[in-house]
């Protein structure tokens, strides 16, 4: 056992003293150590609660015949943090939470871990944190929140900031935006739609390392108490069995991941994330094959923001297993992948059904015949630009227009609130890359204004940052390489035609490459943002870009 380092030999007395210190005992000597990763703050609605989980996780190691030892991890809310400087940390707080796990793990030699996340950047930083450790890990999340109800329509985070957009519109007063307000968030735990969250819980069944349920139980459910035991005890089976991190992360289970995400319509954010995690795995992960994928696997759910189902539809659907079982029925994917909830992924959802053929459609009736995300390429990206395409009103999937260019996003924001936005015309906002920003901040508050304001079918809006996976409409994201690191989208004048044809999976600037080289020669070099200091300043120098994961190098 990796423990041993620290428990076995004259030469550990000390570090057996410090153990005792901890009050474990000479019987728990001789047991696995195992490490119990808590995200809890009370800074995050989805993390509020997730001391109750991690207890019910150390009930189950213990009643595997472990030893668990909890920790801390750091986690950010994206929707405290959003349109401020919050927002910047909010990428950049992935690596760290990876560094910790890491770091933790390592000092402490654990033979095993549980992760315990629930939001945004605290699931997927952990998720390479355990593949770039390769030890036995199994990940329970906090859960997701439930829907908010108001005058008979179900609610959510994102209704508040569609709700801030039709208040600048003068369509909704003080008291209708209180109500939504009060409204949208009822309980704890990840906000309610497939938004960056729940897609990547629901991602981390497929790719193999939490057990059935992780992403769709309830958060407020005493099954999720029932959930975080088992896993506990599922981690001693693992660590039994010899099954690390890189054995269950493969390229076959991170080729289900792209089929569950096309198929569920999943945030624009899990592009970045499983190319971080692939990059930890040591696995490739060219953006292209997200469109092989999406092109032949159909949207079977419609999820919010896009459609109407939230993640307490999916669970009383059958949940993620019975989405994987239908996929699985129709060839879409490997089942011999393994995973922590049973030899292979066909048998861990063998006995799952689908209970609501409207939330996880059949097949050969979906709601798109292709899948959730498009990677869109051309002379304006070059390496890739991400666009949640099941998002997209069928009016827009193709649209040409001038370009009304911003360099940050409260100057699109600004401009948005004032009505200065010219329905046909392509938001530009630059500079918000990982290196640019730095840190790629997602944008749901012009996006969400947008529509608020009824332009979600009259313009189109591109950016080198990044999305909210609550972000609806022909909003093109992760535009690569950023502004920062020379790409075309810094080249962009006001006025000039852009060209959007996701179908076709192209961007397009109307601008000759002579007129493109004209202006490369005359751009003056990128100058950081004046007062980024500290570990903002460490993560622009070491920063990778959108098309690769944004990781650090």
């Amino acid at each position: 056992m990796r423990s041993d380092q620290l428990k076995h030999g004259a030469t550990r007395a000390p570090h057996r003293s410090l153990l005792r210190a901890l009050a474990i005992t000479d019987a728990e000597m001789e047991r696995p150590f195992v490490g119990v990763a808590n995200a809890f703050s009370e800074v995050v609605p989805g993390h509020m609660h997730l001391r109750s989980v991690v207890d019910a996780v150390k009930a189950g190691v213990r009643a595997g015949g472990g030893v668990p030892l909890e920790f801390g991890v750091m986690g950010i809310c994206d929707g405290l943090a959003m349109n401020h400087e919050g927002m910047l940390y909010s990428l950049p707080s992935r690596e760290l939470v990876a560094d910790t796990v890491e770091s933790m793990a390592v000092a402490h030699a654990f033979d095993a871990l549980v992760l315990v996340p629930c939001c945004d950047k605290i699931v997927p930083g952990m998720l390479m944190a355990a593949v770039r450790l390769d030890i036995p890990t199994v990940v329970v999340s906090g859960g997701p929140m439930l829907a908010g109800k108001l005058g008979g329509q179900t609610v959510d985070l994102n209704s508040v900031f569609e709700a801030v957009g039709r208040h600048m519109a003068g369509t909704l007063d003080d008291e209708g935006l209180k109500a939504v307000e009060c409204a949208a968030c009822p309980t704890c735990g990840s906000c309610s739609g497939m938004f960056t969250a729940n897609s990547m819980n629901c991602l981390t069944e497929v790719l193999g390392l939490a057990l059935p349920g992780n992403g769709t139980v309830p958060a407020p459910y005493s099954e999720r108490i029932r959930l975080a035991k088992d896993s506990g005890e599922a981690v001693m089976r693992v660590l039994a069995d010899g099954l690390s991190a890189r054995q269950i992360v493969t390229e076959a289970a991170v080729g289900n991941a792209l089929v569950m995400d096309s198929s569920l319509g999943c945030s624009t954010n899990t592009v970045l994330h499983l190319a971080a995690i692939a990059t930890e795995a040591g696995l490739d992960f060219p953006l292209q094959r997200i469109n092989d994928i999406a092109g032949r696997v159909p949207h079977v759910c419609n999820m919010a923001p896009a459609g109407p189902h939230h993640l307490e539809d999916l669970y009383a659907a059958g949940g993620i297993q019975a989405l994987l079982k239908r996929l699985l029925d129709g060839g879409l994917l490997d089942g011999a992948a393994r995973c922590v909830a049973a030899p292979t992924l066909a048998e861990a959802v063998a006995g799952a059904v689908v209970l609501d053929d409207e939330v996880i459609r059949p097949l050969d009736r979906p709601y798109h015949a292709t899948g959730g995300l498009a990677v869109l390429f051309g002379n304006l990206a070059p390496d890739g630009g991400v666009v949640k395409e099941s998002a997209v009103a069928p009016s827009m999937l193709r649209h040409s227009g001038p370009a009304q260019v911003f360099e940050s996003e409260a100057l699109a924001v600004e401009a948005i609130g004032a009505g200065a936005i010219r329905a046909g015309s392509v938001i530009v906002i630059r500079n918000c890359g990982p290196v640019g920003a730095p840190g790629m901040p997602e944008m749901l508050t012009p996006t969400s204004a947008i529509v608020g304001r009824g332009l979600s079918e009259k313009v189109a809006l591109i950016t080198d940052g990044r999305f909210s996976g609550a972000t609806r409409g022909a909003a093109i994201g992760h535009v690569a390489p950023e502004a920062a690191a020379g790409g075309p989208v810094g080249l962009i004048e006001e006025g000039d035609t852009i060209s959007i044809d996701i179908p076709a999976r192209s961007l397009t600037l109307e601008v000759s490459e002579e007129e493109l080289a004209r202006r490369r020669q005359k751009k003056p070099p990128f100058t950081p943002r004046d007062g980024v200091g500290g570990y903002l300043a460490r993560y622009r120098r070491l920063v990778s870009g959108a098309d690769k994961g944004a990781v650090l190098q």
